[in-house]
């Protein structure tokens, strides 16, 4: 156990990306009752035209703000033109979760077919290696996990200090009730659609440095993602954030000191025992509703 500190360290550098992962899935949830299966897809659209746009030289800081807006603004499109025409209702609810899984495919074969099946590289902002608590981590990772806790917070600093933030709050904790203050549910759910996405383009893009530019980039920290989502609870954005933290974290320790063949099992029977306990989460709120 003297490797534990190293070992925590290197899940909280891995674990920033499921954080962000999951933080956009509660935005979008929160904001439209929409689970978006696609996320992962659209952050990987994102981070494919950056990689295109740094071939032709764009800096490598450039491509990330492209990524941003590319994931962000299909995410805006998507609310507007498939899942807002939708409606509201548990029946609209399902069918928008068939329609993110089914926008998640097509995205992926798209991107397929326009630029192959070929691994492609992002060269590093920062190259070389630091040690930290004894552990080597490369630049690119310490500064992917800077970027993603500085984009959290300033996500926590939006929605508690700014208008639009507290506004955004209102709206996710009662619809209708936001409506006849005035507030803007279209312009609510564009907002956290280019938020969430923007969130996983982030994640998305310093994933395919640490490995490489492929279709499959986000499928295993999407599903690590969605752990912590549990974790954390649903309904709770600090929740969310805190449990793709403890998902890299435990993740490590169980490759580490239990089984590196059977580390996703153990994470995930982990979770299910907390779930039993909290089946909202640690820190989620279990919805009611009168019928």
């Amino acid at each position: 156990m003297h490797d534990l500190l190293p070992v925590i360290a290197a899940g909280i550098v891995s674990g920033s990306a499921y954080a962000l992962l999951a933080l956009g899935i509660v935005i979008i949830f929160r904001s439209t009752d929409t689970v978006n299966f696609a996320i992962g897809d659209m952050a990987t659209l994102g981070v494919y035209i950056a990689v295109t746009a740094i071939g032709f030289g764009v800096p490598v800081a450039g491509g990330l703000l492209i990524a941003i807006v590319v994931a962000g603004g299909t995410g805006v499109l998507t609310e507007r033109f498939l899942i807002r025409p939708l409606g509201a209702g548990h029946k609209s609810l399902f069918i928008a979760l068939v329609v993110t899984i089914g926008l998640g495919l097509v995205i992926h074969a798209a991107l397929g077919a326009i630029w192959g099946h070929r691994p492609t590289t992002i060269p590093a902002i920062i190259p070389g290696t630091a040690s930290v608590f004894g552990v080597a981590l490369t630049w690119n990772k310490i500064v992917a996990t800077g970027i993603a806790l500085a984009a959290m917070a300033l996500v926590a600093w939006f929605f508690r200090f700014t208008p639009m933030g507290v506004a955004m709050r209102a709206s996710a904790e009662d619809h209708f009730a936001a409506r006849i203050v005035g507030i803007n549910p279209g312009r609510i759910a564009a907002i956290a659609w280019f938020l969430g996405c923007g969130l996983a383009a982030i994640a998305a893009f310093f994933l395919a440095m640490d490995t490489s530019v492929n279709a499959n980039l986000t499928l295993a920290a999407l599903f690590r993602a969605f752990a912590g989502v549990f974790l954390g609870g649903l309904t709770s954005m600090p929740g969310a954030a805190i449990g793709g933290f403890a998902i890299g974290i435990l993740d490590n320790l169980a490759g580490r000191y239990l089984s590196a063949n059977y580390r996703d099992t153990i994470v995930f029977a982990v979770i299910v025992a907390v779930l039993f306990v909290r089946p909202s989460g640690f820190l989620g709120a279990g919805r009611k509703e009168r019928v």
